[in-house]
């Protein structure tokens, strides 16, 4: 028969030790979480792919010079930026933008070069 009692000491231990793997747990669980500010690792990966989408797509238009575009992506909410020789130009990435898929909206902070 086994007679053992855990001291105080131990129970109060083990209860740190329960209560610190439990807060880490949450920690974790609350680090991959989306709020207003932040995305989730789901939404970052998916922003990622509507960039690289948009880049490709204004690539391969001839008439825009999409080396000076900077493209981000928040929650499927497209920013443009950067210089472009005309305001035709800057149309013209705005309505590329807007055809790929998962892109909700576009902002556009494009310039028109001046020389």
């Amino acid at each position: 028969m086994n007679d053992y009692a855990p001291s105080p000491t131990m129970t109060i231990s083990r209860r740190l030790i329960a209560a610190s793997v439990f807060g880490l747990c949450l920690i974790s669980a609350v680090g991959c979480a989306a709020t207003r500010t932040t995305e989730s690792t789901g939404e970052y990966f998916d922003d990622t792919a509507i960039t690289t989408s948009v880049k490709a797509a204004l690539l391969a238009e001839a008439d825009i010079k999409s080396f000076d575009i900077n493209v981000e992506t928040f929650r499927g909410d497209v920013q443009l930026s950067g210089f472009v020789n005309s305001q035709n130009q800057i149309e013209r990435a705005i309505a590329v933008a807007r055809q790929q898929k998962g892109v909700k909206s576009v902002k556009n902070d494009l310039r028109i070069k001046t020389s």
